[in-house]
């Protein structure tokens, strides 16, 4: 029988994402024990686990991306509620969820019962969803309306994550550590891990049962997924996109879906530094570019890490800007407070489109249009707003500068080819296998300098290139961008070029500090007001006096 549990007069007065932060708090009051011995004391079934494995994990109660791994990883750590990880590579790379005991479904169902009893004979119920089941669920312990043996929580966190969580989604989905949650049909779902890349789970579920869950899961989100409808998008309350592609007619293997996971907090360029996605010196050249208001495409292949390096340059527009950024699912997140965020409305309603928001944002008189990314016929306003005054930030799926060329020119997007020279610079981006693990590189900066009508091509300054085999970025040694647009922006002539190139060697440093002591993204937000508020001399000499960037008070 599945749980179709009905609370009529409900009122939820709280968004899902604190109903689900609630039931982590409160419901089963479970954090993430400091090492093995308390894990193993508040959760005996991790024992039994741990007895059945030949080599014995290492416990890690918090990762970092400070921690040090060798060639294989064997390590265990906490996701709070219960639940822990268990990682291997070698010959597999495994990613085991360890959960608390599964509960017969007819306890569920009994629990069900008992709740739903319950609830008729109430006259009102108000509150959240979570609340009031866990309310209920005591209550009905309390007068003996169920009568359960062993630890009554585990029979409670099963009943709410099927609820008011995402069923078996719900372990993944508390792990910060993924990017990318998957099921290419019925059977096992696979992962990609910020530190370990793609590992296969020992989560192995039924085609029905993802089915069910995905219906579920569309119904509870305002969409309808049917095999009329078998395409649906999902925008979960973290931020996270999941994709569904339903019924066995066009997913040979059933059902499949996609989670993109999103990161609570961005992922700072002072952390991208320190991974060597780019080096401090390119930071800080875009951070004087961006200052002065230029216009930019973050261009690379899938899971490349565009939008990630998008987000953390946005850091770098002015403290005081007013930003307009325009996407279909969210995952721009900037730390300004003048941000106007807005998104697609495509399934309900009127259709709301990106070159309609793209259009609206022209009156809006925006110091920065921020557009998540080009596909389309927005692209073409884009460049109409670039070349109206107003700066363009965003991303698109190229992996060279023809190629981006090429699509800007060509159906749907459509840009006049003497118009594409109107974006000022191009940064590209890759992902790369070394050393059997994946790494994100920015490839190359390219500044535009104008399009040739005679040979039909744009003419470029490669600022920045990456040496493949040596792992490093280098600097061309001079810039277009910057004598032409950062210098007059201050005030200086041509016979300041070396203070100007001293400045961005500063920069460069502070960004340093940053990398290597506190590459938070609020740390580096904090800069960036201090910066412009004081000035880069005043930051720098902090730095040098080993002090923070910004002051305390």
């Amino acid at each position: 029988m599945r749980l179709s549990l009905k609370i009529p007069s409900l009122k939820i007065s709280l968004p899902l994402k604190k109903v689900i932060e609630d039931t982590e708090a409160r419901l089963i009051e479970m954090g993430k024990p400091n090492n093995l011995e308390e894990a193993i004391n508040q959760c005996p079934y991790l024992k039994e686990y741990l007895d059945k494995l030949k080599n014995k994990p290492n416990y890690i109660s918090t990762l970092s991306y400070g921690v040090k791994f060798g060639e294989q990883v064997n390590i265990i750590y906490p996701l709070g509620r219960g639940i822990f990880v268990h990682i291997e590579t070698g010959e597999k790379r495994l990613y085991n969820v360890i959960e608390p005991p599964k509960q017969d479904p007819k306890i569920l169902e009994e629990v069900e019962a008992a709740i739903a009893l319950l609830i008729t004979n109430k006259e009102k119920v108000e509150g959240n969803k979570v609340d009031i089941l866990v309310k209920l669920y005591r209550e009905a312990l309390k007068k003996g309306k169920l009568k359960l043996k062993g630890d009554t929580n585990w029979v409670l966190y099963y009943f709410l994550r099927e609820k008011v969580g995402h069923g078996f989604l719900d372990p993944f989905l508390l792990d910060d550590w993924l990017e990318d949650i998957s099921i290419p049909g019925g059977g096992r779902v696979f992962v990609y891990h910020k530190l370990f890349g793609y590992l296969e789970t020992n989560v192995i579920v039924e085609k029905t049962e993802v089915d069910r869950l995905l219906r579920s899961l569309a119904e509870r989100y305002g969409k309808v997924l049917s095999f009329s409808n078998p395409i649906v998008d999902l925008h979960l309350p973290d931020g996270s996109r999941f994709n569904i592609v339903f019924g066995e007619d066009i997913s040979l293997r059933g059902s499949n879906f996609t989670i993109r996971k999103f990161s609570k907090e961005p992922i700072s360029i002072a952390q991208l530094i320190k991974w060597k996605t780019l080096s401090a010196e390119m930071a800080a050249y875009l951070w004087l570019l961006i200052e002065a208001g230029i216009s930019f495409f973050v261009c690379g292949e899938t899971a490349s890490g565009k939008t990630t390096t998008l987000n953390a340059l946005t850091a770098f527009i002015k403290p005081n800007a007013k930003i307009v950024s325009i996407e279909e699912t969210p995952e721009v997140n900037v730390p300004h407070k003048n941000w106007v965020r807005e998104v697609t409305r495509l399934h309900t309603g009127s259709p709301v489109t990106m070159f309609d928001l793209v259009k609206a944002a022209l009156r809006q008189r925006p110091d920065y249009i921020i557009i998540g990314e080009i596909r389309g016929e927005e692209g073409r306003v884009a460049f109409q707003a670039i070349e109206t005054g107003h700066p363009v930030i965003s991303t698109m799926h190229a992996g060279n500068l023809p190629q981006l060329f090429q699509r800007l020119t060509s159906d749907p997007i459509n840009v006049p080819k003497s118009h594409v020279d109107s974006l000022n610079l191009v940064l590209f981006q890759a992902r790369i296998e070394r050393k059997h693990k994946f790494i994100r590189r920015v490839t190359s900066i390219n500044e535009i300098i104008g399009f040739s009508s005679e040979s039909g091509q744009l003419n470029f300054l490669q600022t920045f290139t990456y040496d493949f085999d040596a792992d490093e970025h280098r600097f061309s040694g001079s810039s277009f961008l910057l004598e032409a647009k950062v210098l007059p922006l201050k005030g200086m002539d041509i016979s300041n070029l070396d203070k100007l190139y001293y400045e961005m060697k500063m920069r460069a440093e502070i960004l340093t500090w940053l990398s290597e002591n506190d590459p938070s993204y609020d740390s580096v937000w904090k800069t960036v007001i201090t910066v412009d508020n004081y000035g880069v001399d005043y930051v720098y000499d902090r730095i040098k006096r080993g002090l923070k960037p910004w002051n305390e008070s």
